[in-house]
């Protein structure tokens, strides 16, 4: 009897174990968080584009989030922090923090690592039609929402006060309303204009001008022309009329790009299958906002780039015959 337990035991023991060798692994899940924007805008639309495209991946243990974030700064500096895994940011803000400059001036980030380029996005201004604003210097004295500390549009007016030799002194009022706040702030007349680095249509701009006369107002001039000139991430824009009730001209601006940036620790494969989630499904993610709808692939992954690609990206677009 004594025997057969030892035998029985033994018997238990070999299918035990051939059960947990034969049996497949199961994946841990990886989840990643991308850094967006406020809610009203199109940072916020990409990253949870994105991540829609990531979480339909079949066969991927990944899991993707994107919550609304402060914008372009403060997803670079959640990047930097580990809180962040990717994030969405102006391709100016991409390059100041690659290079060191200005916002990131003396705090260079080597390790920041471009994925693409989204949508053009240009220096918007929208003001109230009684404000008495119509170019650009008129805003000497007025209240204007220069735009929230970390977001892009905060960065690229920054940029604009500097080339005019404005300080916030120049205004009546410099509000640092974020961009979900400023639609009803114009409305309500507790600011005379507002600022957003966008994509266009948007639908801040769009609320805005439905709830109060304001009109789009150019940005152009020699100041304007400077930064152009001097800036490889700028270039001239024109935001087309009849976007905006109130607005059926076209209006010329200047701008920048949306860029998808991570970091260089960030795993290959990760990058290499949140990319392949976006172009493999190109037409779906265009569709997803009508600031996407003119995008290119091969335009995406070459320009408006100014740190080096993360080698996931690199891969994929290797494999897709667009870089060498």
């Amino acid at each position: 009897m004594k025997r057969h337990a030892i035998t029985a035991a033994a018997v238990t023991g070999l299918l035990t174990g051939a059960a947990m060798f034969s049996s497949p692994v199961v994946a841990q899940e990886r989840f990643i968080t991308i850094g967006t924007g406020g809610q009203t805008g199109v940072y916020y639309v990409v990253g949870q584009s994105i991540c829609r495209l990531v979480n339909r991946l079949e066969d991927s243990d990944i899991k993707c989030n994107a919550p609304s974030t402060g914008g372009s700064v403060a997803n670079i500096n959640g990047i930097k922090s580990g809180a962040l895994d990717m994030g969405v940011a102006q391709s100016d803000v991409q390059y100041q923090a690659y290079n060191g400059t200005g916002t990131f001036d003396g705090d260079a980030y080597p390790e920041l690592r471009a994925v693409f380029r989204v949508h053009g996005e240009p220096l918007t201004l929208l003001a109230r039609a009684d404000s008495g604003i119509e170019t650009l210097d008129d805003l000497e004295g007025k209240r204007v929402n220069i735009g929230n500390p970390g977001s892009g549009q905060r960065n690229t007016m920054e940029e604009v006060m500097d080339a005019k030799g404005w300080t916030e002194d120049t205004f009546s009022l410099a509000s640092q309303l974020d961009a979900a706040e400023q639609a009803a702030a114009l409305a309500d007349n507790n600011i005379d204009a507002m600022v957003y680095v966008v994509g266009h249509p948007n639908g801040s701009i769009q609320e805005a001008t439905t709830t109060v006369d304001a009109n789009l107002i150019p940005l152009d001039g020699p100041a304007i022309e400077g930064l152009v000139e001097e800036y490889p991430y700028y270039s001239e824009v024109v935001i087309p009329g009849g976007l905006y009730k109130g607005n059926d001209e076209d209006v010329t601006t200047f701008g920048v790009a949306a860029t998808f940036v991570t970091k260089a620790s960030v795993d290959e494969d990760i990058i290499y299958q949140s990319v392949k989630a976006v172009f493999d499904n190109f037409d779906r993610f265009k569709r997803l906002h009508p600031a996407f709808a003119n995008l290119k692939e091969e335009e995406m992954v070459t320009q408006g780039l100014s740190a080096p690609l993360h080698p996931g990206a690199a891969r994929y677009y290797r494999e897709r015959g667009w870089i060498e």
